[in-house]
């Protein structure tokens, strides 16, 4: 097995006392269900119902829009009342199908029904994925059936479960461990199943010690699945630190997990695997996290998906204190909301309430040259030296410095002492970086054409 831990990061405040002991609790909306067609990596879904058409729970209503995309299933019964741009918590206004929740919950048929996931072949396992709309839970939101299919299916060892829940305050994975474990290991054997040459790891911070027995206990007889304990330290839940903690194995932006021989889900993603697979139940809801000091009762909550964020905090208890800050995720690469009227995404990990918000408080200064980011990343690159490319726009000084092998987690920017915006400042380089490169690839793309067709007229002529 590997070293269990990294080089690098940090050991911020974290903050799970507040929701780990409280159990799961199913919240059922009142209002509007929103959909937004873009909630995972890759194309937007393509609707398949329209204005008016009666859905139920369970039933697809958008299509994959390509390879790298996944399926919108509803999570209520009612009617379609439009397909409108609405806001979501990145800050963009997407396209959104728009259902009237009807309160009856009437499901699909088949919904629910048992199913034997040992008859089923490797090919109809990664349809059902596929079909159950399922992508990471961890926050990335990369469409699972396509990290089910990688080219070279044999040399895939490691399959490894994502139990870390590093960011602070987040305590909804630990909670479905600790509930339920057995439907975690389930989801594990049937990914195992095909991958033949596969071992299933799950890593789990040891910070969570009641966790790791709890998987242990329930993994007992597997002789193919090891529950392995981490050292806690963030971000040991990000994809390249897992694997090298467990394997020893190094990637890099230019790889895939599968590159190395491992394919890595998170916890949750396990739930709805099995859920999908064994239950006949496509991914519908999801566990969330609400929490923070203005929170009147911090909770973890299963909330179906498309519910809207103000009704979550209504039903979780509400504020007791008016928020100077809410984040949609963890603290470290959560994204700041402005308001709570967005819809509940697969990709949603949590609601967080701050009485105070301590970073806009504290006054950004000169780099004093401590080091001590360099010291916290945890992919040993130079945030000194790449932020001052990201102040002069230079993306090729960036791109020199490994700009793009940034995780954006974060750590560089909690222990700066002049606080400095490194983290908002690499996001927005990489950003930069990537439109360029693809304008350089259009453009070759258009010139190549060009050429093409020049050569073809001049063929003609002759």
């Amino acid at each position: 097995m590997g070293v269990t831990t990294f080089k690098g990061g940090v050991h911020p405040y974290d903050g799970k006392d507040l929701a780990k002991d409280q159990a799961i609790v199913e919240l059922k909306p009142q209002g509007l269900m929103v959909y937004p067609l873009s909630q995972h990596i890759g194309a937007p879904a393509k609707p398949v119902v329209a204005k008016g058409d009666r859905v139920l729970v369970g039933q697809k209503i958008a299509e994959a829009g390509g390879f790298i995309s996944a399926p919108v299933i509803c999570s209520v019964s009612g009617t379609v009342k439009s397909i409108e741009k609405k806001l979501t918590a990145g800050g963009a206004m997407v396209d959104a199908i728009v259902v009237e929740n009807d309160q009856q919950y009437e499901a699909i048929e088949g919904f629910g029904q048992a199913r034997d996931y040992t008859k089923l072949t490797r090919d109809e396992i990664v349809n059902i994925v596929k079909e159950a709309g399922i992508v990471g839970l961890g926050g990335a939101g990369f469409p699972t059936s396509v990290k089910l299919a990688p080219k070279n299916i044999d040399k895939i060892d490691y399959f490894l479960v994502n139990g870390a829940e590093c960011e602070p305050y987040l305590t909804s994975d630990y909670r479905i461990m600790l509930e339920e474990p057995e439907k975690i290991i389930g989801g594990l054997k049937v990914i195992l199943s095909i991958f033949p040459n596969a071992k299933g790891v799950i890593g789990i911070e040891d910070n969570k010690p009641e966790a790791v027995r709890t998987m242990t206990e329930a993994a007992k007889g597997e002789s193919n699945i090891e529950v392995v304990s981490l050292k806690t330290k963030y971000p040991q839940g990000g994809e390249r630190q897992l694997i090298y903690a467990i394997t020893g194995r190094k990637i890099n932006s230019g790889m895939l997990p599968a590159d190395a021989g491992c394919v890595v889900d998170n916890a949750a993603t396990m739930l709805a695997i099995y859920e999908a697979v064994c239950e006949s139940k496509p991914l519908v809801s999801r566990i969330l996290t609400v929490t923070g000091d203005a929170m009147a009762k911090p909770g973890n909550f299963r909330v179906p998906t498309g519910m809207n964020y103000q009704e979550i905090v209504d039903q979780a208890g509400g504020f007791k204190t008016e928020p100077e800050k809410i984040v949609c995720g963890g603290p470290m690469m959560g994204i700041p909301l402005f308001k709570l009227d967005i819809p509940v995404a697969k990709n949603s990990s949590s609601i967080l309430a701050f009485a105070h918000d301590q970073v806009s408080h504290e006054p950004t200064t000169a780099c004093i040259g401590c080091g001590r980011c360099v010291s916290a990343c945890p992919e040993n690159l130079m945030p000194t030296m790449m932020f001052k490319a990201a102040l002069k726009k230079d993306t090729a000084r960036f791109t020199a410095l490994e700009g793009m092998e940034c995780l954006e987690c974060g750590a560089c920017a909690y222990v700066c002492p002049a606080k400095r915006p490194l983290t908002q400042g690499f996001k927005e380089m990489k950003r930069r970086v990537g439109a360029e490169r693809r304008a350089a690839a259009a453009k070759a793309k258009a010139e190549a054409e060009a050429k093409a067709a020049e050569k073809k007229a001049e063929e003609v002529q002759k």
